[in-house]
């Protein structure tokens, strides 16, 4: 076990008290929304769409897990503001482990920081914050997920130590002219050959538009054709629809609404009927897209004209010319990610113990989280899985 421990690089339970941080965990998260906004709103910030107050709301109160919700705030000596960390208290084992927020609907589970500087304090400083605020909340251990290594040029503390995860992410970097963005990242011949099935699908069925959900019910009717071509999909694959789960449809419509929404819906339709060919959303900020979901038409009378990758093109458009300078794809591999993204995401789960059964329970679980890298990175032995999956029905 201590040459487990010890592989794993986790931060020691007996961590230095001398530090430039301190830390305290807020039970209500609605507390904090004065002070989380402010920091969100800074253009000084460094941060990820998926810790923005709306969206983590919209999951916590959706999930049922606003009761278990915490926010860790850590504050300079001057008691400033540096870092805001909203996780939720889960029972694992019978410890009490501190998660990040949004389990795999969210793709990264940075921080906030307030800025830059906020993001370059020693990751054995921020452990060592986060323990003492632990011990007096009964925290056994915290388990950060998804954390990205390095964050618009910016590396991120808290992926200093940590097993690397299964899948990374990919993204890309938007031009300020839309168009110059769209020749780097759609090949000339990718493009002609998306011309022409934009042409032939207008020719076949009629006039298309491009949308974006301005309205709640723009977003329902968008997020209802989403559910209707991923349930056919995951039906086919003989593998669970987790869009099913009544919670998560709950907080799409929730996150999807108001005049700054934290997920933006985005469609192809027919202009005549209003037929949804595709669909895509993504958690947002100021400054990035991140894709969260895809789905399109399987019918293959509509699915031959790649819609998905009509929208796709559309949107990275659209993000372009409204001035994000961010757009991702989330984690995990598929050919259209690899077909535009430039960018590599690394990411890593790390394991802060605070008591020693958190410190068994931390590298027990990054034993679990390199094995699945392995597995995978292995196609014979993903490929084993998948058909075991499939056996299963899970």
């Amino acid at each position: 076990m201590a040459l487990g421990i010890q592989a794993a690089g986790m931060d020691r339970v007996d961590a230095p008290t001398e530090t430039m941080l301190d830390a305290e965990i807020v039970r209500d998260p609605t507390a904090a929304e004065v002070l989380w906004r402010r920091m969100e709103a800074d253009p000084a910030s460094l941060q990820t769409p998926y810790q923005r107050y709306d969206w983590t709301i919209a999951y916590l109160r959706a999930s049922g897990q606003m009761e278990s919700s915490r926010v860790a705030i850590l504050r300079d000596r001057g008691g400033r503001p540096q870092i805001l960390l909203p996780l939720t208290l889960q029972r694992e084992y019978g410890l009490r482990v501190a998660r990040t927020v949004g389990d795999t609907h969210a793709n990264y589970h940075m921080p906030l920081f307030a800025s830059r500087d906020a993001a370059a304090i020693p990751a054995r400083d921020i452990a060592g914050a986060l323990i003492r605020a632990g011990r007096s909340s009964d925290i056994d251990a915290y388990a950060l997920r998804h954390q990205p290594r390095i964050w618009d040029g910016s590396v991120n503390p808290l992926a200093a130590r940590g097993a690397a995860e299964a899948s990374d992410a990919y993204g890309l970097t938007l031009d300020p002219d839309p168009e110059t963005t769209l020749r780097r990242v759609f090949s000339a011949d990718a493009r002609k050959k998306l011309r022409s099935k934009e042409k032939r699908l207008i020719e076949a069925h009629g006039p298309i538009a491009y949308r974006r959900a301005e309205t709640p019910e723009e977003a329902v009717r968008f997020l209802s054709a989403f559910y209707a071509h991923k349930a056919a999909r995951f039906a086919g694959m003989g593998v669970a629809d987790p869009y099913a789960d009544p919670s998560i449809r709950d907080f799409l419509t929730a996150a999807a609404d108001g005049e700054n929404p934290a997920v933006e819906i985005h469609a192809l339709c027919l202009a005549g009927s209003g037929r949804v060919l595709a669909t895509f959303g993504g958690a947002v900020s100021a400054q990035r897209y991140s894709g969260m979901m895809t789905a399109f038409d399987p019918d293959p009378v509509i699915a031959r004209y790649s819609p998905g990758d009509l929208l796709l093109q559309h949107l990275v458009r659209d993000q372009a010319a409204r001035g994000r300078l961010g757009f991702d794809l989330g984690v995990g591999e598929a050919r259209y990610k690899a077909s535009i993204c430039d960018e590599t995401i690394s990411l890593v789960e790390s394991i802060i113990p605070v008591t020693l059964a958190g410190r068994t329970y931390g590298a027990i679980r990054q034993g679990i989280v390199r094995t699945k890298r392995r597995i995978k990175r292995d196609p014979r032995l993903f490929a084993a899985l998948q058909r075991l999956r499939k056996l299963r029905g899970v």
